[in-house]
């Protein structure tokens, strides 16, 4: 359920440009969707587990409070980043 070190690494490569990189927005929202993708593949399964859905929608609202910060700032790589990750906004 916990997103494996080498699918973090590969997504900090790809979304921050550098290994170092991991606080950026950019690979901060990639994580997040990555996590939430993750849950609800899990609450599919597990239907009454109402404190992983919890944890989803607190995951949904920092990634979307993120989200907000990355459109009032550079609104060319918020539109790349939601098409790149698939979210619809």
């Amino acid at each position: 359920m916990a997103v494996t070190k080498k699918t973090k690494n590969d997504l900090v490569k790809k979304y921050g440009g550098s290994e170092t990189n991991t606080g950026s927005t950019e690979v901060q929202v990639a994580l997040l969707t990555e996590r939430i993708n993750d849950m609800t593949r899990h609450l599919q399964t597990h239907v009454k587990d109402h404190s992983s859905r919890r944890s989803l929608l607190k995951l949904v609202g920092q990634r979307k409070r993120l989200l907000t910060y990355l459109t009032s700032t550079d609104i060319e790589k918020y539109r790349s980043l939601i098409g790149e990750l698939g979210i619809r906004k």
